[in-house]
């Protein structure tokens, strides 16, 4: 008997495969729409979003604080004691854990040679830093409390970051 069911096994399973089964005449009854038959109409295509136009820079600064305050961080970064006290604490510690890169870079900018106001835009106020070995731009957005709450910093437009000066990572915090 055991001999019967090893190979009466396989020729009942091709035989089932081979009879329709009731399921499957009514799935063969039924009609599917067929796609290739008929392309989908073409969807409309999507209209773009209108773009504001940028805004311009202002030229009075957003935070009259600002200069100075960027003056103090800029000259505590270069003595290697950041000044977080002028700063949110998101930015703060956001600060501590770039120290390690920012420090060295700012020591190795030299003394400032000139410090010029750009204009503001959207509550920042933007400055051209020129030290003795770097030309920077820096963004700077202070809190109604008069803590910077925003402080980005990157070479100048045009110029070349010196031999052997990395550029520093974008410092910044949601205002």
């Amino acid at each position: 008997m055991k001999r019967f069911l090893t190979v009466a096994a396989p020729a009942l399973f091709v035989m089932a495969l081979a009879l329709p089964s009731a399921a499957a005449a009514q799935v063969a009854a039924g009609t599917v729409p067929n796609t290739f038959d008929r392309p989908a109409a073409a969807a409309p295509a999507p209209t773009p979003a209108p773009q504001a136009a940028p805004q311009a820079m202002s030229p009075t600064p957003a935070n009259a604080a600002s200069e100075e305050t960027l003056r103090t961080i800029i000259a505590s970064l270069q003595a290697g004691t950041p000044d977080y006290n002028l700063m949110t604490d998101d930015l703060a510690t956001q600060m501590r854990g770039q120290a390690p890169t920012i420090l060295p870079l700012m020591q190795g900018f030299g003394a400032i040679q000139s410090f010029d106001f750009v204009g503001s835009r959207s509550g920042a106020d933007m400055f051209v830093v020129n030290f003795a070995n770097a030309e920077t731009e820096w963004i700077v957005g202070m809190e109604e409390g008069g803590k910077v709450a925003a402080l980005l910093f990157r070479p100048a437009e045009g110029s070349q970051v010196p031999a052997g000066v990395a550029p520093a990572p974008a410092t910044t915090a949601p205002r």
